[in-house]
């Protein structure tokens, strides 16, 4: 067996400089015995891959409400993430364990029906609501990641300062990379927008279509980290994500319909948070609230448990216990007559 100290011994040797190496049982906020099998970052990824949090993205919003079955959701833009930030990590000799459990984990803290839900829950914090943030000293606290992973997942958004190890540096990357390239392809499968549509000073770097535009990030990637010691871009390359970014915001998420959907769940989100924190003992969170304990911390559950919830769950709760119309709620795109 190639036991763990042997694989700690070939990180050593193989991976890059500046890569992150495992070592024992990890620098985690609560000591543990090392796995004689796996290394810290293995077991990461392992954890983050078996938790609930990472099932329920699977009903959580990517860009599209109540997805059919081939439009993305959290979980299939998670695998996608980590697909692209293992490409690279891989080619130029960083640790893809943890690569790995970064892109797994980065988008844990996601309420129900996309970045809507931040807005919702920002109402009740003092320092706004952060699903990255989120994800990472809540949501997936209870699984003991190492510091490193933890980070990764804490600093992956743009607006949030840069991981301090190369990988999450990647993934933060890799993020932006695979929801600009996958979302517009939902987003024209949907009609919501046309191939033809798309910016020439997007085409002309990277084509038109998905595959294109993932092959030309990933390589262009690796070829600009190889030659510049950093994780970056080359300027052409991050024009080209720039202007899909940009094309993306204004024709698919700040288009009218989608501005719509966000008021609504905005709404009901936030009625939800304040029925929990008026009804504590309603909280089936994984950490049920002690009436003893203070406001905040009543806030903090009540988030946490509509955070959780995916997005029929939480609309269906909606319905059962605030007496919503079902016909208020929102609504997916019918692609069946399409």
């Amino acid at each position: 067996m190639v036991r763990r100290e042997i694989r700690e011994e070939i990180e050593q040797q193989f991976l890059a400089k500046g890569a992150t190496v495992s070592s024992g049982a990890g620098n985690r906020n609560r000591p543990e015995d090392p796995d004689p099998m796996r290394t810290a970052f293995e077991r990461d990824r392992d954890r983050i891959l078996h938790s609930t949090a990472f099932r329920r993205l699977a009903g959580k919003t990517q860009v599209f409400i109540f997805p059919n079955d081939h439009q993305r959701t959290r979980l299939t833009h998670a695998l996608e993430v980590s697909q692209v930030a293992t490409a690279v990590s891989r080619a130029v000799g960083l640790n893809v364990a943890l690569t790995e459990a970064i892109a797994l984990g980065h988008d844990c803290g996601h309420g129900p029906g996309g970045h809507a839900s931040e807005d919702a829950f920002s109402i009740f914090l003092a320092k706004g609501y952060d699903h990255a943030v989120w994800g990472a000293d809540h949501t997936l606290e209870n699984l003991n990641l190492c510091l490193e992973t933890l980070d990764g997942i804490r600093n992956h958004s743009w607006s949030r300062p840069q991981p301090f190890t190369y990988e999450g540096a990647v993934v933060s990357f890799a993020d932006r990379i695979a929801y600009c390239a996958h979302d517009l392809e939902d987003a024209i499968k949907a009609e919501v927008v046309s191939s033809a549509s798309i910016p020439e000073a997007v085409t002309c770097v990277t084509g038109a279509t998905r595959s294109g535009q993932l092959s030309y990030f990933i390589s262009d990637m690796v070829q600009t980290i190889l030659h510049a010691g950093e994780v970056a871009m080359s300027p052409t390359a991050a024009a080209a994500l720039g202007e899909l970014r940009k094309f993306n915001y204004d024709n698919i998420y700040m288009r009218p319909d989608s501005l719509e959907q966000s008021e609504t769940v905005i709404k009901i989100l936030s009625m939800l948070v304040q029925y929990y924190i008026e009804n504590p003992k309603e909280i089936n969170g994984n950490s049920p609230f002690d009436p003893d304990d203070g406001p905040s911390d009543l806030i903090t559950a009540s988030i946490g448990y509509v955070s959780g919830m995916t997005d029929r769950f939480a609309f269906q709760k909606a319905v059962d216990m605030l007496g919503l119309d079902p016909l208020s709620l929102p609504k997916g795109i019918d692609l069946t007559h399409r």
